[in-house]
């Protein structure tokens, strides 16, 4: 079940529909890099539900084709340059979305049905750039309800990443739901997580409820402070400074492949509140 980065990168395939959650909810980093040197191309991602620095890395490597999100920002340090970028550029395709209608999609995969009905979107105009998504009657009503309805969201594999594992492949995401829903929905999950718990996180009455079982994981990767320059939810918090620092530099392309060349770039740092 333990396996090293390069060898979960070696696991994915160009085209592939991947789900990656938002920046406070555990962004596995650490496999950023691998991703892009294993040189996989035309990525479809779904953003659980908004992208950040590893989606802005992705895109500016020209890895992704497709971008299914609500939003892509880098938050305090301002836009994500290189998915401004590709989007003035046509060179990606974005599929509008909303933080339900993401969450909906892939709940209706968790749940093996072909929709999930939300109310929010009617009389939006992210509607009319959804064909995909249906507007029909509640037929349970007796009077005029319109529902929307939001096809289930299948990825081929969910990553992110959690404070601990055990060495059965069960993974501790305590509170972040979202990081199963991802599992539950996709065919596969690549985990990265800070720290090897010993003994079987089911066995713990305080931590079981918590624990992403090993059923829905396919690989678990040691990597401390694996979502620098972000922080991980009760641990560590985000190095705000190496975000600024990539802002800046990812303006232009050219600013953008320095700074990823630059080793100094990739050495994970411990930062403090």
């Amino acid at each position: 079940m333990l396996n090293d980065l390069k060898d979960m990168a070696l696991r994915l395939r160009s085209g592939m529909r991947i789900a990656l959650p938002v920046d406070y909810a555990g962004v596995a980093m650490a496999m950023t890099r691998p991703m892009i040197d294993s040189g996989l191309r035309d990525l479809r991602l779904v953003c659980v539900p908004t992208g950040g620095l590893q989606v802005d890395m992705l895109i500016g490597a020209g890895c992704v084709a497709e971008v299914e999100t609500s939003a892509v920002s880098l938050g305090e340090a301002g836009g994500a340059p290189r998915f401004n970028a590709a989007v003035k550029a046509g060179s990606l395709r974005v599929i509008d979305a909303t933080c339900p209608a993401v969450h909906a999609g892939l709940i209706a995969a968790q749940k093996g049905a072909p929709f999930l009905s939300i109310r929010g979107l009617i009389g939006s105009d992210v509607l009319k750039n959804r064909p995909d998504w249906k507007v029909i009657d509640n037929p349970f009503s007796d009077k005029p309800d319109p529902v929307t309805l939001i096809p289930a969201i299948h990825p081929d594999v969910a990553i992110f990443h959690a404070p601990m594992a055990d060495r059965y492949g069960n993974v501790w995401i305590g509170r972040r739901r979202e990081l199963a829903t991802m599992a539950y929905a996709s065919a596969e999950s690549l985990v990265t997580v800070d720290r090897i718990y010993e003994g079987n996180l089911l066995e713990d009455e305080t931590l079981a409820a918590g624990v992403l079982p090993a059923l829905y994981v396919a690989a678990i990767a040691h990597v401390p402070r694996g979502t620098w320059p972000y922080g991980l939810w009760g641990e560590y918090p985000t190095d705000t400074e190496s975000l600024m620092s990539y802002a800046a530099a990812a303006r232009t392309q050219e600013g953008f492949d320095a700074w990823m060349a630059e080793p100094a770039n990739w050495q994970r740092k411990e930062v403090t509140a």
